[in-house]
């Protein structure tokens, strides 16, 4: 009898009959959206504090965008730069591009002109929609010399009338001379142009990665890859008709984009929006709306378990919560479970495979690697394929680590005009993550940590996730972040960055103290440093790379 391989999919076990079955997703989100309002034109399609639209009102909004765009000369396959948070007006630009036959370029917010400037001249971005402050105080300098000649501004003191201060505590701005007004435009009944509807195989986002590791590279994700895992989420999280999503992951994020957004579209659901994340607001909004799903790193429930307000009642409602963008530590899960009721579904995936490639099926548990505390990220789909191989591209067998290596509809097929970095990513189709990680004989997912990241201390590998879950045991670690720094003895010597918990205080060398109790010698900390916040992505993801460059770890 021969050994079983991961082309057998021994992961299809764990999957039932929902989960496993065929899907046939519609063309885009478009028309996706189009269905719904055909079926339920009077649903909300958005709650955004106390403001509703409708699906009609959606698709008639965007159409006007779309029709704007066009009389302003937008050809089908121009980029269209999106710099907004979670607001209705990221929903209404990001539609009416695509209903226009643009491919949409989503831009974290938090990037500053010169991260901006690359991504518009890289992706030869014709028009941009941003808010009306990011304009007038950077947006407009950022965009001089490179290709923008459409501008669109808006301010998400829009549509609702609560303005909250936590996250809404600013003032409108006057109507910039150079830009438009999305909102203004959106609702001057423009009709959007026909015969530009996109095909499954046609470009949807050039989606810049997080750049915790270098110069941010444009995947290419297609509007059949967006479909497909959108199709997976609806069909395989067994929700109830019509659910209600929480838009906890920025929708700029491929996460938010497709777990969130169009999981929603595709379900003809509801989607909450509250601007970008704050703990209180989070919390305010899950008992109004009573959301279903969400999903967010696991910094943002970490968040929300240390706020002073939060009751298990805040999360009644929930039938399914994931978290994926950042390591979900074993302990957070437990805590959380303990403390509030729901069990926090581990996944994984990635911008290059348009988010979710491995998730925990409803109804299971993921296991703890008892060699190295690891909690499992998931089970890959049934259409897709997870390999782990060796330095030399080889499979390796169940339960030893190598490489992961991830193949299926939702792979994206490269990077922007970038052809040596897609030849070398994305080798016949597969992607190669860059992530060290293992499956066990039943098909669960483990990751351990990324390539790059790998600690190497006198000639000992040194994971910093290992260390890292370790230090989430302990009851007055927040956050926790392990990275390698140069050491004249060593090579490297590890080192642990930490955020408290509220009203906890310890010493740093309490951690490293727990840490050599639980640990292999080589392993624990040598250097403990406490932190009020550990910097992050907008997604949630500390950054790693950031505090290897601090002063005085070089």
């Amino acid at each position: 009898m021969t050994a079983p391989t991961y082309a057998d999919k021994p992961w299809l076990a764990l999957l039932n009959d929902a989960q496993r079955g065929p899907v046939s997703p519609a063309h885009s989100l478009v028309h996706a959206l189009r269905a719904a309002v055909a079926d339920t034109p009077d649903r909300a399609a958005l709650a955004y504090f106390d403001a509703r639209l409708s699906y009609r009102e959606l698709d008639e909004l965007s159409d006007s965008v779309a029709g704007h765009l066009t009389a302003r000369g937008l050809e089908r396959g121009d980029r269209v730069a999106i710099l907004l948070q979670n607001s209705p007006h990221f929903v209404l630009a990001l539609l009416g591009a695509w209903k226009a036959g643009a491919t949409v370029v989503p831009v974290n917010p938090m990037y500053k002109s010169g991260e901006v400037g690359h991504v518009l001249r890289d992706a030869e971005v014709s028009a941009l929609v941003c808010s009306d402050r990011a304009w007038e105080s950077y947006l407009r300098e950022a965009a001089t010399g490179s290709p923008v000649r459409i501008a669109l501004t808006a301010c998400e003191l829009d549509f609702q009338t609560r303005g909250d201060a936590r996250v809404l505590g600013f003032e409108r701005l006057p109507q910039a001379e150079d830009a438009d007004d999305l909102v203004t435009v959106a609702r001057q009944g423009h009709k959007a142009p026909e015969g530009r509807d996109a095909d499954p195989s046609d470009i949807a986002l050039i989606s810049y990665t997080s750049g915790t590791s270098g110069t941010p590279k444009g995947a290419t994700n297609t509007h059949g890859n967006i479909m497909y895992n959108a199709e997976r989420q609806r069909t395989g999280l067994a929700l109830p008709e019509a659910p209600v999503y929480f838009a906890m992951a920025p929708l700029f994020h491929i996460t938010g984009m497709v777990c969130q957004l169009g999981a929603c579209l595709d379900s003809a659901g509801t989607l909450v929006l509250a601007y970008r994340f704050e703990a209180g607001v989070v919390l305010d909004a899950f008992a109004e709306h009573r959301p279903q799903y969400t999903v967010g790193p696991s910094t943002a429930f970490m968040a929300l378990a240390a706020h002073p307000d939060v009751s298990p009642d805040h999360f009644s409602s929930f039938v399914n919560i994931s978290s994926g963008g950042a390591p979900l530590p074993p302990a957070l899960v437990e805590k959380f479970r303990a403390g509030f009721g729901p069990y926090i579904r581990n996944g994984y995936g990635l911008t290059e495979c348009t988010a979710p490639c491995a998730s925990v099926p409803p109804g299971r548990e993921a296991p703890v690697d008892p060699g190295s505390g690891t909690l499992a990220v998931g089970v890959p789909g049934p259409d897709t394929v997870v390999r782990i191989v060796d330095e030399q591209g080889a499979e390796v067998p169940f339960g030893e680590q190598g490489e992961i290596l991830v193949r299926g509809p939702q792979v994206v097929p490269g990077y922007w005009r970038r052809p040596e970095a897609t030849a070398e990513t994305f080798p016949g189709g597969e992607l190669r993550t860059g992530d060290i990680g293992f499956m066990d004989p039943e098909g669960w997912l483990y990751v351990v940590d990324r390539k790059k990241d790998m600690i190497n201390a006198s000639g000992f590998k040194v994971w910093p996730r290992e260390v890292e879950d370790v230090l989430y045991t302990h009851p007055a670690v927040r956050e926790a972040a392990v990275v390698g720094i140069p050491d004249g003895y060593r090579g490297e010597t590890v080192k642990a960055y930490i955020s408290l918990r509220p009203g906890s205080a310890a010493d740093p060398d309490d951690f490293a103290a727990y840490c050599k109790e639980r640990l292999a010698a080589y392993k624990y900390p040598r250097q403990v440093e406490i932190l009020p916040d550990l910097p992050k992505t907008a997604s949630g993801k500390i950054l790693r790379r950031e505090l290897r460059s601090r002063p005085g770890d070089a």
